[in-house]
Order: structure tokens, then C-alpha cells, then sequence
């Protein structure tokens, strides 16, 4: 799968494999052996690169690891030390037996001491979250389910779901068994094979290889803390500092945006990071989701590709995914889910337990 996708960001990019310098890889979360090996240049090996590639290395910070590679290569080519980078994620989670996954998300990202003991996973987290910000803001859990029918949506419309894109209405959300109240079986993203890839060049680099690329206009960081429980809001998170801190580098409102492709795994950030990233007032995105307005042909389209839920967790891939789908629609290149007349998008990752907030925004144009 790594070697597919490479070769196919290779040549959308108008580029020869002896021309890439750096290769920069994500850490698969279900096989070791292919990390070494990664780690190691098989991937250099294999796609003919010997003796001109100039860097290969792996990046990794969990679902943060997409913006994390692109911050890197953005730093090899601002240095000088290479002029085209290749980023790629590769990961097959039916390795692993159901037991092997659940082992695994269970203890990663949790403090060994005071969380994983007594039992807080991911969808422990994301129903605690979600409990408090229906407290504060008396949205109803329909909210959440209308949010997972709006990923879903997206999610059917991907050719790449590889069948875990399944529309559901929000009525049949709301019947799947409770894991962690109010979070359903059908609001958890469930664990699936997947690979992505894509190029960074200089804005001159690109503009000469491409008549259309997606530009990085602003960025925005923060690493907020290790542990979950150790958030000062589990509401907020810090969202609003890093997105006003991206807005204002990019000098750009929010009605400028076209998406939000807020990688976030559980609904209930969504309704989070619309309300944080000043897209709706506090406590009022349940009715801007039920608007239609994050459903294609809304107004504001939430994760076009549907996001963990709409097309499974492939670990730190969805994130890497999510800046490739975020490039195809800047390019006019998205099928079916192309939003049209795009000019501005966002997008974001966390990794972890939620440790970081990071945001960046692409433009069809540089700056």
C-alpha cells in the first residue's frame, strides 16, 4: 500500500522518484517490523531511489502525525536541505486481532498511573466530553448523532471508504447500543487498512510543476498536555487561542472558509471545534449541523472524506488522508465530494489523548 500511493503522489506531482530528496514516513500502529523497515529505506529501495535520496526518517505524534510531516518537510525545503519531500502513511489494522486493537488503544495515549488503571479509553474520554458539553450547553445527544449522520454522508460519497462509507440517518445512529453514554456504537470510528501520500515542494516549485496545488498560507500549534483528565476544559480544549492565532497569520474571516476539515475521530469535537473556530455561537451547533450546513451542499462542509467515521481509523493516517483530500479539493480534483468555488480551508489535527491542538489553512494561491 505504501508503495502504491507513493507512486501515485510521485507522478501527480509531475515528478520523477530519483527527483524526491527526502522521504519522510508515518509510524504504523499494527506492525513493527514494517516501521524498521520504513525507518530503514526499503521504501527509498523499492521506489528506486538508491544514492539520491538525501533523507529518510519517520515522523510520528500519533493523529497529529500528518500536520507533523508536513511541518517537517516544510522545514527540509525552507533549510535548503531538499527540495521535494514525500510523506506517507501506510497501516493495516486486520494484522491485528480484535484483542491486539483493543489492547492497543487502551494504554496508548493514557497515563500508565492515574488513567489507564481505571479504565479510560477513547470512548470513555469522548462520552465525558461529551456529557459535560451537553450539561453546559443543553444540547441533546441527537446533536451528536446528526453530526455522525453528516460524516457518514461524506463518508458514502469516497471512493476510497473501501466500504466503510455507509450513509446512516441520525434516527439509526440514535438506535445503536450505548458504549460510553452518550456515545453510540455508531458514533466510534471503527479500525481499517489504509495508505495515503503527497508531495511538498516550495510554492515556485510547485507553481512550475502544477497549474493547481494547495498552498499553506497559515499555521498554527500547541501542545496543551500529555494526559486527558489533565485538561483545564474538556469542552474547549484550547481550540480558540490556536484557530484566532491562524486566522490572524492568514489575515482571512471565517466566512472565507470553504471547509473544515476537522480530523477529530468522535462527533462530538466537531460540534466542539465549530462552536471554538467561531463558526457558531457556544451551544448552537446542533442546530447549525441540523441546518444541513457541514452535509455536502451545505454551506459549510465538515470532513469531506467523513472523517474516522465516515471511513475508518487507520491510526495516524486519517490525518495524513485528510491533507491529501484536502489538496484533491483545493485542486478541483475531489469527484463526487468536490465543493465548489473553494478558496480557503482548514483543517486541524490532535494526537494522543487530545495532547495538542494544530491548525493550518490552505489556500488555492500562496501568500
Amino acid at each position: 500500500m505504501a508503495l502504491d500511493v507513493s507512486g501515485q503522489a510521485i507522478a501527480h506531482a509531475g515528478l520523477e522518484a530519483r527527483e524526491i530528496d527526502a522521504v519522510l514516513i508515518a509510524p504504523a500502529f499494527a506492525d513493527t517490523a514494517f516501521n524498521t523497515d520504513m525507518a530503514f529505506g526499503r521504501l527509498v529501495e523499492e521506489l528506486g531511489m538508491r544514492n539520491s535520496a538525501k533523507i529518510v526518517m519517520q515522523v510520528g505524534a500519533g493523529g497529529s502525525t500528518g500536520d507533523r510531516l508536513l511541518r517537517t518537510a516544510r522545514g527540509l525545503i525552507a533549510s535548503g536541505q531538499a527540495r521535494y519531500v514525500l510523506c506517507v502513511h501506510a497501516d493495516k489494522f486486520t494484522e491485528l486481532t480484535k484483542n491486539e486493537i483493543l489492547e492497543f488503544f487502551a494504554v496508548a495515549g493514557f497515563d500508565t498511573e492515574f488513567e489507564a488503571p481505571y479504565g479510560v479509553t477513547y470512548n470513555t474520554i469522548a462520552g465525558l466530553s461529551a456529557q459535560r458539553y451537553l450539561y453546559e450547553t443543553g444540547q441533546t445527544e441527537y446533536a451528536i448523532a446528526d453530526m455522525t449522520s453528516s460524516l457518514r454522508e461524506w463518508g458514502s460519497l469516497d471512493v476510497h471508504a473501501s466500504g466503510y462509507g455507509k450513509p446512516m440517518t441520525t434516527e439509526q445512529v440514535l438506535a445503536t447500543p450505548i458504549l460510553q453514554w452518550p456515545i453510540r456504537t455508531a458514533m466510534a470510528p471503527p479500525p481499517a487498512d489504509g495508505a495515503s501520500a503527497f508531495v511538498v515542494a516550495g510554492a515556485e516549485d510547485a507553481k512550475a510543476l502544477r497549474d493547481s496545488a494547495a498552498y499553506v498560507i497559515a499555521e498554527s500549534s500547541r501542545v496543551r498536555t500529555y494526559s486527558f483528565t489533565q485538561h483545564d476544559d474538556i469542552t474547549k480544549m484550547g481550540w480558540a487561542e490556536s484557530a484566532d492565532e491562524a486566522f490572524a497569520e492568514a489575515g482571512i474571516t471565517r466566512d472565507q472558509v470553504g471547509i473544515a476539515q476537522f480530523y477529530m475521530a468522535y462527533p462530538i469535537f466537531h460540534l466542539i471545534l465549530l462552536e471554538e473556530f467561531g463558526f457558531c455561537e457556544r451551544g448552537r451547533a446542533g442546530e447549525f449541523v441540523a441546518s444541513g450546513a457541514t452535509r455536502p451542499g451545505g454551506r459549510l462542509p465538515v470532513m469531506t472524506t467523513g472523517d474516522a467515521i465516515g471511513h475508518g481509523h487507520t491510526g495516524s493516517g486519517v490525518g495524513v488522508a485528510t491533507l491529501v483530500d484536502t489538496a484533491r479539493q483545493l485542486m478541483g480534483e475531489s469527484g463526487g465530494r468536490q465543493v465548489d468555488d473553494l478558496e480557503f480551508v482548514v483543517e486541524t489535527s490532535c494526537g494522543g489523548s487530545y495532547m495538542d491542538t494544530n491548525v493550518v489553512i490552505f489556500g488555492r494561491e500562496p501568500r
